[in-house]
């Protein structure tokens, strides 16, 4: 006898996310889980960070005191699962920090910790390790170095009986395949129903982004004061709907799970996680209510026996300044403005016998900055300057920011006044990005004194997978152009420092015409501006079930998270700026889109 399907709610995107979300799904849906996703990529350095300074510290304390404080008694009344990364790099402060509430409201919430990602300890094992992108060697000191664990430890902690499970890093998808492994009583080789499972997970993980948040047709989307946060019904056969909270705001279409779907995700022949390497190529999204997406089609297939490992170090000193420049030629005034900034800053270094900044940008916000040479506007009489230096000593950028202040009386006019006063440097943290062997993981559920011990799964050797082919679709004739957005959704993201953007045509008939303009050569063209040099490269797939491509463009971010210096270092507008590429189209494609006003 097949059981019931199991309905799971996302209530957090990131560290900062609208505690809001949590109290809407757990008194406006009817969910068996709540999971929250706390952890992007550098939050475990911020966390560490905190904890060096309090050993109380370093996990998301608003999610005890805001989410779980507030609403552990309907959370227990009604019998809803907590699974979250909220334990960051001390999951057991959080644990204790938790144990605490449930004591002075007394509510018998039992508490599971996921535990053994924090590597660092293992460091002397694992050799002359190399960054997955760079190829440059690990450096001398890291910050935090941590695994990307899978489902099974989450699974055991369910099966245990934990209400709550806390762990620190750990595959986003994961927290929504461990309650379905545990619901449903999957096997780690049941590997379609695992990638279906990941999928719902990847699909929800970033919260209001699947249901209509980021989505290229904002203007359909109502109520952002009121934003429906994501909600996945799934079966047992895998197969999931995802859905919204009645009476709230956002939109739930082909579109907006689709765009979801391409989001960061690399190859979709090969999304590699802990426990399965999903082939979302043939994925099927099909609207089967209002508001209600049905997810069907992917595959699986062994995980990898090598387990990603994300660690963090310090690299030098960074400052950002923002200032307004007003006025008849404004964009010219403030380029000569950082321009005599920088010079006189590098000049007096030098003399200081302090060396030179080892890296500037300038961005002018409000010429379009961000589109490099396909900027439209130019005559702006206001801009606002963006200046941003990096250097290996902290006092090099002290002095740097005690001189912009001269710009307001002693340089062009205009100038209103240094946003924030006077800047300040921050640490630089970049990230170093590994593999290690998942045998060497020794990852464990702790519950009620008991250690819940749980083996990786044995894997198989990534490099020797077979990739099928991709077929592409057949020539078209063209006569005339369109921009790509009347003919296709985007989305963009990051990967350390690298970008991807997903492509997917609104109608399956235009993909022809998306897949033979959009090539490798012409989306590195167009984007050349956000790449690093002329070395950085652009792959392309395809996903023909949802008639939809994905780009990675490496080396496109200036470094990518905290340690790039640009105003978009996570590539969040690249798709937009790619929209507006002109793609030939027949005559008769561009009536119909003209004729539809997109």
């Amino acid at each position: 006898m097949s059981k019931a399907p199991v309905k799971i709610g996302c209530a957090a995107a990131f560290w900062g996310d609208t505690n809001s979300a949590a109290f809407q799904l757990v008194h406006q849906a009817d969910i068996d889980y709540l999971v929250f996703d706390y952890l992007a990529e550098v939050t475990l350095s911020i966390m560490a960070g905190a904890r060096m300074k309090n050993p109380n510290h370093g996990y998301a304390h608003d999610f005890v005191t805001q989410v779980m404080k507030p609403l552990a008694k309907d959370i227990h009344a009604k019998g809803i699962k907590v699974i979250s990364n909220a334990g960051g790099v001390n999951p057991r402060a959080c644990r204790d920090a938790l144990e605490a509430i449930f004591r002075e409201q007394d509510i018998p919430l039992t508490i599971a910790l996921v535990e053994g990602d924090d590597v660092l300890p293992l460091r002397s094992q694992m050799g002359d390790i190399k960054d997955l992108d760079s190829g440059q060697p690990a450096p001398p000191f890291m910050l935090t170095m941590n695994a990307y664990l899978g489902a099974g430890p989450i699974q055991a902690a369910l099966d245990a009986g934990a209400d709550i499970v806390l762990t620190g890093r750990i595959v986003d998808s994961a927290l929504v395949l461990g309650p379905l492994m545990h619901h449903f009583g999957w096997s780690a080789e049941d590997y379609d129903k695992l990638a279906q499972g990941s999928l719902a997970g990847h699909l929800i993980e970033c919260g209001a982004q699947s249901t209509g948040g980021n989505f290229t047709d904002w203007h359909l989307v109502e109520g952002f004061d009121n934003m429906g946060f994501p909600v996945v019904e799934c079966h047992e056969n895998g197969d999931f709907i995802l859905t919204k909270p009645a009476d709230t705001g956002g939109l739930v279409t082909r579109g907006t799970v689709g765009e979801q779907l391409l989001y960061e995700i690399g190859d979709p022949r090969a999304y590699l996680l802990p426990d399965v390497t999903c082939d979302f190529t043939q994925v099927s999204l099909e609207e089967v209510g209002e508001n209600r997406v049905k997810v069907t089609g992917a595959k699986g297939a062994a995980p990898s026996d090598k387990y990603k490992v994300s660690a963090t170090y310090p690299d030098g000193y960074r400052l950002t300044a923002t200032f307004l420049m007003a006025g008849i030629n404004a964009a010219q005034k403030a380029q000569a403005v950082a321009d005599a900034i920088l010079t006189k800053v590098n000049r007096e270094l030098k003399a200081k016998g302090m060396g030179e900044l080892t890296h500037t940008d300038v961005e002018l916000l409000g010429t379009e900055t961000t589109y490099g040479a396909h900027a439209r506007c130019q005559e702006s009489r206001e801009v606002v300057v963006k200046l941003a230096a990096r250097h290996p000593q902290e006092p090099a950028l002290k002095f740097m920011g005690r001189e912009i202040a001269q710009a307001a009386t002693g340089m062009a006019p205009g100038i209103t006044g240094i946003v924030g006063g006077r800047p300040r440097p921050y640490p630089r943290i970049r990230l170093f990005s590994t593999l290690i062997d998942n045998q060497k993981v020794e990852m464990h559920a702790d519950y009620q004194g008991n250690t819940l011990v749980v083996a990786a799964p044995k894997g198989q050797d990534i490099e020797q997978l077979a990739l099928p082919e991709q077929t592409p679709p057949a020539n078209v004739e063209t006569s005339t152009q369109v921009p790509l957005v009347a003919l296709a959704y985007a989305r963009s993201g990051d990967k350390g420092n690298n970008a991807n953007i997903g492509v997917m045509a609104r109608k399956p008939e235009y993909y022809p015409y998306l897949y033979q303009a959009l090539t490798t050569d012409s989306v590195k063209a167009w984007m050349q501006h956000v790449l690093d040099d002329e070395n950085s490269t652009v792959e392309k797939w395809q996903l023909p079930g949802i008639h939809g491509l994905n780009f990675l463009l490496k080396g496109a971010l200036g470094g990518g998270g905290i340690a790039s210096l640009r105003i978009d270092p996570q590539g969040k507008a690249f798709a937009q700026q790619l929209l507006d590429m002109p793609i030939p189209v027949s005559q008769a494609i561009a009536d119909e889109v003209l004729s539809n006003g997109l």
